[in-house]
């Protein structure tokens, strides 16, 4: 396709006119050193400047002259306060029509969670320590929070916000713990995010929020965990246990699973064991001592019968012999000893021991096709020893008849 040379030349003019267009901020502050001159190489990946914004457009001034005393002219703001930050930040970001210009799906209410939020509480108060926006998104090296770089990219965030939040002599005067980021880091959550690479497990906002960052209340807990597992908060409100933590305060889901070290669940949780988590609250001998005992023999019951019929199909398919339908059943009964782990949120002894049955039953029938897969190949086995030796004998024949042959006189 030919390009018209109109619109050629017009490109070439506006390129033009956007090389030749100063910038007085960028050539002083870029032959300065230092802290003056990090604004400069911040900025080239900015996504402000990716968007076509310069420093006029936060600080104010004329950056098309050279004159300084005439650059900073009475529209220069300068950089603005600590406290003053959020407030600077909002004259764009809280203004939705200008906004919209650029991207209209960017949340235009982050000043008015910001003044909800721990941090705007204390600010409002004076206190300058207090994280403002510049603390979480950088200075003049923002990048969107899709960004791998962007300090708000989830597997970035637990570190932004420990920056703070570890640091036990900038915390000192809050009174607060600062071990969170070094018990998250052993969690099941950190070992998706970081391992797995899920963006989508939780981080310090996924429970805490991002503009409007507060600690959870007890009351409140539940709910955040169950954004991500709602059967099992469901299951939760139906066991005796709910009524139970509402009367003494307790938060539902880190009496068990504790707050920012939490690890993948076990069966180990469950029973009378030393590892357990009911005989943290219930006497041996007690009914709810006695069923948990029961629920745990339950399951390490069914789980052991599980490990078995895949060992069995496992020697079966080693040996030639073909277990594929057996073995998606096996799969199918393993999917519902996950399901049976999620039903002792309810604490549903009865409800328990019929899914367990259920799935034993399911489980005759798997032993019952490994088992007589390994006759099968039991029996091929047998087959081949016999073929093989008829081989043999069939062989040692025609070399005696051969040499019979070779021996007979000549005519």
């Amino acid at each position: 396709m030919k390009i018209p040379a109109a619109l050629i030349l017009s490109f070439l003019l506006l390129s033009g006119a956007l090389l030749a267009q100063k910038n007085s901020c960028v050539e002083c502050h870029g032959k300065l050193d230092d802290e003056l001159k990090a604004p400069v190489e911040g900025f080239k990946l900015d996504v402000h400047q990716q968007f076509g914004l310069g420093c006029q457009d936060c600080h104010g001034g004329n950056p098309a002259l050279d004159d300084e005393d005439k650059a900073k002219d009475k529209t220069f703001k300068g950089a603005p306060k600590r406290a003053q930050v959020p407030e600077f930040c909002a004259r764009c970001h809280s203004d939705s029509a200008y906004i919209k210009t650029f991207n209209p799906r960017l949340r235009v209410d982050q000043l008015d969670l910001y003044k909800t939020s721990r941090h705007g509480e204390l600010l409002k108060k004076g206190d300058t320590k207090v994280a403002v926006c510049t603390d979480c998104h950088g200075v003049h090296g923002i990048q969107t929070a899709k960004h791998p770089r962007s300090s708000t990219f989830p597997w970035n965030i637990p570190q932004t916000c420990g920056r703070c939040h570890a640091d036990a002599n900038f915390m000192k005067a809050y009174k607060i713990p600062t071990d969170q980021l070094g018990e998250y880091k052993q969690s099941v959550h950190a070992q998706a995010l970081y391992e797995k690479k899920d963006l989508s497990a939780p981080a310090c906002n996924s429970c805490h929020g991002n503009h409007g960052a507060a600690p959870p209340e007890v009351k409140s807990i539940a709910f955040v965990c169950r954004q991500c597992h709602p059967s099992a908060g469901e299951l939760f409100s139906k066991s005796p246990h709910k009524k139970a933590f509402d009367e003494m305060g307790f938060s539902e889901c880190d009496a068990c699973h504790g707050k920012h070290k939490i690890l993948r669940p076990t069966d180990d949780m469950l029973g009378t064991g030393g590892g357990a988590v009911c005989v943290q609250c219930h006497e041996p001998g007690s009914k709810p001592f006695v069923a948990a005992g029961r629920m745990k023999e339950l399951l390490a019951g069914f789980g052991s019968e599980i490990e078995a019929n895949q060992s069995l199909l496992d020697r079966a398919e080693r040996k030639g012999v073909e277990v594929s339908d057996p073995k998606y059943r096996l799969q199918e009964i393993h999917t519902l000893l996950v399901s049976v782990r999620n039903l002792t949120h309810a604490l549903d002894l009865a409800d328990i021991e019929q899914k367990v049955g259920e799935g034993k039953s399911l489980l005759v029938g798997v032993r019952a096709s490994g088992e007589a897969a390994l006759r099968e190949a039991k029996l091929r086995r047998t087959g081949l020893v016999v073929a093989t030796v008829l081989l043999i004998l069939f062989a040692f024949a025609f070399y005696l008849k051969i040499r019979q042959m070779k021996n007979r006189p000549k005519a």
